[in-house]
């Protein structure tokens, strides 16, 4: 429910009344002409009458079916919204307010559909017109209805995630050691504390001996996306954030879709994160939380702002988590904190979402390779530090990209 308070003012009638009387009285008084001055008496009692008419409103309420609209790309939702008087009565005329972010359609008596090609928060508005005194006092106001959040939409492809040590937890994730799991591992002879229905009854029969089957040992894993919401410079920098929600959206529904624990952090101007968790609900938690960063927003369920030096606290990231950031890699301390997490144990894999030189207008040659060759040093560079580099070239091509971060990455990180 919102309510907006009604500025009311003279409406074109009245004001094409008033001045059609003060033109007929100057000339009847100048000119000494009776009769024009009969001829503006009605409408000096039109314009009196507003004195004796049922008193105007005060403003508008409009109540809604629901304050909190979700939908994805490309996507419609319905909502209810009815405008009532406050205080007074009046004539209501409702049209949607035009966007150029979103559409609005009036599909019946206070019934409205929105959609929206991009993924943002918008908050969808009412342009109520009043009329009161007859006609001759109007009133506009503008009244948000709703707050309308577009998800954004991932290609549905699994995304890899780099060879890591994976937590004690049951997951879809095979390892290298044996233990509890359903896929095959090996068979060996029987030593004393080994489960009775761990027995391989056929080969023990062959062999003459007990003998029991191994099995691998199935993990979850935790991951992370790290988002670089910083500022940019107009170009294509600044378009960068659309490719980065994108990429981050992907890496998560994947996670979440193997049964692993997913978290988003977004850092920016302002730190906001979602520790890892899984589930349906999760996968929405985290789309909330990356909207409301690129909003913005100051709030946060777990908490904000930076600790011990980092943009990334040690409390938003569970141990040995699988970090992947996604970033135009233009800002020295986003880096300078993904090489901490990587000091603090997790394994952690860039993803360079910019396409090109971050300039507006194009640069010459000379400058354009020099460019270049300093990328190039600084993903050498990083990638000996631990924290590999990789450029993200085509938006349906991110598992490749993240397939070729893990080979890059130093032998020693494997499954273990």
């Amino acid at each position: 429910m919102t309510e907006r308070t009604l500025a009311w003012r003279a409406s074109p009638a009245a004001l094409a009344l008033a001045t059609c009387a003060a033109v007929a009285l100057t000339a009847g008084v100048v000119g000494r002409w009776w009769e024009v001055v009969v001829f503006a008496a009605p409408m000096l009692g039109a314009l009196g009458s507003v004195t004796w008419l049922p008193r105007p409103a005060t403003g508008v309420r409009a109540d809604t079916s629901g304050r909190m609209l979700r939908c994805f790309e490309s996507e419609s939702v319905r909502f209810t919204a009815h405008v009532v008087t406050c205080g007074g009565a009046a004539e209501l005329a409702v049209t949607p307010a035009p966007s150029d972010n979103y559409t609005v359609e009036q599909v019946g008596d206070g019934d409205y559909q929105l959609s929206a090609d991009r993924w943002g928060r918008y908050e969808p508005t009412l342009i109520v017109t009043a009329r009161a005194g007859g006609g001759l006092l109007t009133a506009t106001a503008r009244v948000p209805v709703a707050e309308l959040r577009i998800f954004p939409l991932a290609p549905p492809m699994p995304t890899p995630l780099p060879h890591a040590p994976l937590p004690d937890r049951i997951g879809a994730h095979r390892t290298r050691r044996f233990g509890s799991g359903v896929e095959f591992g090996d068979i060996r002879p029987h030593a004393p504390g080994d489960p009775l229905r761990s027995v391989n009854w056929p080969v023990s029969a062959r062999r003459g001996r007990l003998h029991v089957t191994e099995r691998i040992m199935d993990r979850a894993a935790d991951v992370v996306a790290v988002l670089d919401t910083t500022p940019q410079a107009p170009g294509p920098a600044s378009e960068s954030l659309h490719r980065t929600v994108r990429g981050a959206t992907q890496v998560v529904q994947a996670a979440l879709q193997r049964g692993d624990r997913a978290g988003v952090v977004a850092s920016g101007l302002r730190l906001r994160w979602l520790g890892a968790d899984i589930g349906r609900r999760q996968f929405y938690r985290i789309l909330d939380t990356v909207l409301d960063s690129e909003a913005g927003a100051t709030e946060s369920e777990v908490g904000g702002g930076a600790s011990e030096g980092t943009l990334v606290p040690r409390v938003a990231l569970p141990p040995r988590a699988v970090v992947i950031a996604f970033s135009t890699m233009l800002d020295t301390n986003f880096a300078l904190s993904l090489l901490e997490l990587r000091r603090r144990g997790h394994v952690v894999v860039a993803v360079d979402v910019l396409r090109g030189p971050p300039f507006e207008h194009e640069l010459d040659p000379m400058t354009a390779r020099m460019w270049r060759l300093e990328r190039r040093n600084m993903y050498r560079n990083m990638g000996v530090l631990g924290v590999p580099v990789v450029a993200w070239e085509d938006d349906s091509a991110l598992d490749l990209a993240l397939a070729l971060a893990d080979r890059a990455r130093r032998p020693s990180a494997a499954f273990r």
